[in-house]
C-alpha cells in the first residue's frame, strides 16, 4: 500500500498546480496541512510557468494498492 499527500495550489496567475509528498504521517491534521501549505506559499521556492504559488486549493491523502503480478 503505498500513500501520498497531494498539495493543491492557485497560482498568481489563476493556474492550478499541486505538489505530492510520498509517505506522510499517519496522524496528520487538516489545520497542520494548511499551515504547512500557507508557509510553502510565503516561501516563493515553487514557481509555475513564472508565476508564484498565491493560495490554497486544497489537500487530499491518496491511498493506493500495488499488487505486482509474477510473469514467468
Amino acid at each position: 500500500m503505498a500513500k501520498s499527500l497531494q498539495l493543491n495550489f492557485y497560482t498568481a496567475a489563476g493556474k492550478q498546480t499541486s505538489l505530492t509528498v510520498d509517505e506522510p504521517r499517519a496522524n496528520l491534521t487538516p489545520s497542520e496541512v494548511e499551515a504547512a501549505m500557507q508557509e510553502i506559499i510565503d516561501s516563493q521556492v515553487f514557481e509555475v510557468d513564472g508565476s508564484f504559488l498565491a493560495s490554497v486549493k486544497g489537500a487530499r491523502i491518496i491511498d493506493r494498492t500495488v499488487e505486482e503480478l509474477v510473469i514467468a
